[in-house]
């Protein structure tokens, strides 16, 4: 029910990219709107993502996770009414600001039940079905308005199939275990814990609970501070440059001669789904840092080489894309990891939202800047700045990445003082 969250959210960031075209002409939007609307989710999900896990940590994580299901589902109805670009941005805006809840509680709520050996793998299978929700857009889109010739808004509104299967699936989900541990409800903690944790050892780890209230200042304290600039930083430079290139991949493609760059679009997010699955196959092997860092190096490394050789064959071009496709996705699948594991339950979810509000901006920066960009400055400037945004992921995680394979949550969620 996690993974189908993530299916969702990956599905309302890629449809928009098959139905922007045909809404701006009917709307007349000038390019301005039109990247605001191709970011109008992303700055929804920056407010999201702090709001819900606020309130997924004071009010524990079930009522929050069909909340922001249902405000999804009320947005993905409204997009088949909107007819100017204003009520697009404010609709789309409000299914983003159910997303981010959705990432601020999705997350810690899998963190919580999945057994430490396959904490990593199940958290990962999330980002894997972002991708799939992603790539399915772009499928769906096509077939919507290039076979079919739908309108937009029946393409835009086709999310809401989903997310009513969703919704009625999330209806009875147990709460937390540790998160009813630490709000001192100890019988109804340990009920859950016997009844839906599978290993003994994770059951007897929930008693390890402080029982201390979470505040947003924690994040910032010697003790969090790490976790903090870790989280944040890798998250906004793995998906800004993806964000940038997957949403307008389409039109990227085709500036490098390579047809209409449909194909190319597909290939490219289809790609990343199998960087994610391979990674979902080796996080519980290899370990985190394995996965986190080389990556990095090899996507700033590929799109330096688009940006410098202007004169670069198409094939040589793809290649390049499609690697930075299956890598980028390889180590993407991490961001979600990682703020489940090394915050306590006390702010778990705010941790994560925070995280996830600071990777947006990058996000919403990239898909805004994007069109800009490729116009004002031209594609190899624009794959550079990419590279750059890379490297800076990459050496942050040099430095701050740790190790948690096969620990506890209270091992991993430690104090690390900074």
């Amino acid at each position: 029910m996690t993974a189908g969250g993530m299916f969702i959210d990956g599905y309302v960031l890629g449809i928009i990219g098959a139905a922007i075209g045909a809404a701006a002409v009917e709307l007349r939007m000038p390019l301005l709107w039109q990247g605001l609307i191709g970011a109008s989710a992303l700055i929804g999900i920056f407010v999201g993502g702090p709001l819900g896990g606020w309130l997924t940590d004071k009010l524990g994580r079930k009522p929050l996770f069909t909340a922001d299901l249902a405000i999804f589902l009320v947005g993905s109805v409204l997009q088949f009414f909107v007819d100017s670009a204003w009520q697009l941005f404010a609709v789309r805006l409000l299914m983003g600001i159910a997303v981010g809840a959705e990432y601020s509680v999705g997350w810690p709520l899998l963190s919580e039940f999945a057994p430490a050996r396959l904490r990593g793998r199940l958290m990962s299978f999330s980002e894997v079905a972002w991708y799939a929700g992603f790539v399915v857009a772009f499928i769906v889109g096509y077939v919507m308005g290039t076979v079919f010739d739908l309108d937009w808004r029946l393409i835009l509104g086709s999310s809401t199939v989903p997310a009513v299967i969703l919704f009625l699936s999330r209806l009875g989900m147990p709460e937390s275990p540790r998160w009813l541990m630490n709000q001192g409800r100890t019988e109804e903690a340990r009920h859950i814990a016997e009844k839906y944790l599978e290993d003994p050892a994770d059951a007897l780890d929930i008693t390890h609970e402080s029982g201390r209230k979470g505040t947003f200042g924690m994040l910032f304290s010697r003790d969090y501070r790490r976790a903090t600039a870790f989280t944040s930083l890798f998250w906004f430079c793995a998906v800004t440059p993806y964000f940038a290139i997957a949403t307008f991949s389409a039109s990227v493609l085709s500036r490098y001669g390579l047809g209409d760059g449909l194909g190319g679009a597909i290939g490219v997010n289809g790609v990343a789904v199998a960087g994610v699955v391979v990674s979902l196959l080796l996080i519980d092997r290899i370990g985190r840092r394995k996965l986190t860092v080389p990556g990095q190096w090899v996507c700033a490394a590929v799109l330096a080489i688009i940006g410098l050789w202007s004169g670069a064959p198409t094939f040589v071009v793809l290649v390049c894309f499609l690697v930075f496709a299956f890598v980028n996705a390889s180590y993407t699948a991490l961001t979600g990891v990682y703020p489940g594991e090394i915050f306590p339950t006390e702010v778990r979810g705010i941790g994560t939202g925070f995280a996830t509000a600071s990777s947006r901006i990058g996000a919403a920066l990239g898909t805004f800047a994007l069109p800009w960009s490729m116009e004002n400055l031209g594609a190899g400037p624009s794959m550079l700045i990419a590279s750059c945004v890379c490297v800076a992921g990459a050496a942050v995680s040099q430095v701050l990445a740790p190790e948690t394979m096969g620990r506890s949550l209270s091992e991993t969620s430690a104090p690390h003082q900074a």
